[in-house]
């Protein structure tokens, strides 16, 4: 069905679409490209919300030549008046001849009604080339509306030995230089960064992203049953925004000073509670969340099944059997014990970087 040629084009599509890694949210990211009698006429890539998608942007660099071309596009073209007005009525007016898309837009407003208008224009339209790169590159977007939250990584520096902290709190810096510059892309490409108020007090993080390119500051988000977290804390000093969920409906008017959102959670059981938070963010527009904590919220996270990667950066050092753990878990047997598969390896440093996604829970056998 599909063409070398084509994969070529799609491919460079996706490798547009990631150039938007780090400013579209909430936006997907998406990457357009137009080719006329085998060559590229215009391309272009949806770089923040609000702004013109990928699609606008390559027809405008093709203008007359867009006549008769085929449109490479990493998701389903928009139906809908948002922002900007609907991607598929200027890839119509535009005549194009056939359009190319990686994989349909889970958004309820488009899901399946971009494709069904241009074919209804007569224009061909062919679903489904590298369709598993483009779910990967919006994989947050996608499980955002697909089951109600984001894409939740877990991430953790750690010892040779498993630990993250000494007794003492001391943790600064168990990894090098160039594992925490990759922390620092891992969290431009987060919507929101979660942490407990353990950690705040304890701390004082930034969780702040610190790079040259273009990114934007994801919303900093505190877990608070009791509202313990210090008006004092460094997060509030870059004011995008700080969630604080708690079971108290006092209020903090330093903490609302600082820009602090107050937010009440059910008091029901953790699990519950975590994914409350998780279908909050959602409607607040979280594409993908990035768990930075202690402990107790990184077990609580992980024995209530919601991670779905671990980001694990192993330095080359002993901390000593009395340092704190990773993560706080009551595992009474093997069977019990969460796995996770590797999914990729890479060195930065003298450290490595480990990344692991869930897996899947072993069948039960069939009775005979």
């Amino acid at each position: 069905m599909f063409s070398a040629d084509d994969h070529q084009h799609m491919a460079r599509a996706l490798r547009l679409a990631a150039k938007g890694m780090y400013t579209t949210q909430p936006n997907p990211r998406v990457g357009a490209v137009i080719v006329r009698d085998g060559l590229v006429v215009g391309e272009g890539f949806h770089a923040r919300a609000g702004e013109a998608h990928a699609e606008v942007h390559a027809l405008r660099a093709a203008g007359s030549r867009a006549i008769g071309a085929t449109a490479y596009v990493t998701l389903e073209p928009c139906a809908h008046q948002g922002r900007t007005p609907p991607c598929v009525d200027a890839l119509i007016v535009a005549k194009l001849a056939r359009v190319v898309v990686a994989i349909d837009d889970p958004f309820p407003r488009v899901a399946g009604a971009g494709i069904k208008r241009l074919r209804e224009a007569g224009i061909r339209v062919d679903v489904g080339l590298m369709a598993n790169e483009a779910r990967a590159l919006n994989i947050g977007f996608i499980n955002r509306f697909g089951r109600g939250f984001g894409f939740v990584r877990l991430k953790l520096g750690i010892s040779l030995d498993g630990r993250t902290a000494l007794a003492s709190g001391e943790s600064k810096w168990i990894t090098g230089d160039a594992a925490r510059a990759d922390v620092q892309h891992l969290r431009a490409r987060s919507s929101a960064i979660v942490t407990g108020a353990d950690t705040v007090i304890a701390d004082d993080p930034h969780l702040s992203v610190r790079l040259s390119q273009a990114h934007t500051q994801p919303t900093k988000v505190i877990l608070d049953r009791h509202l313990r977290t210090p008006a004092s804390a460094r997060l509030f000093d870059q004011h995008n925004g700080v969630l604080i969920y708690n079971h108290t409906s006092k209020t903090r008017p330093d903490l609302i000073a600082r820009g602090a959102d107050l937010i009440e959670v059910s008091p029901t059981d953790s699990a519950a509670q975590l994914k409350e938070v998780l279908i909050d963010l959602s409607h607040r527009g979280a594409n993908e969340i990035l768990i930075e904590s202690g402990p107790t919220l990184a077990g609580a996270f992980l024995a209530a099944g919601l991670i779905d990667e671990i980001w694990l950066y192993l330095a080359p050092k002993f901390l000593g059997d009395s340092a704190r753990p990773l993560a706080a878990l009551n595992v009474e047997s093997l069977a019990q014990a969460p796995q996770f598969n590797l999914i990729d390896v890479r060195a930065f440093g003298p450290d490595l970087r480990l990344i692991y996604s869930p897996s899947p829970a072993p069948s039960e056998p069939s009775a005979a």
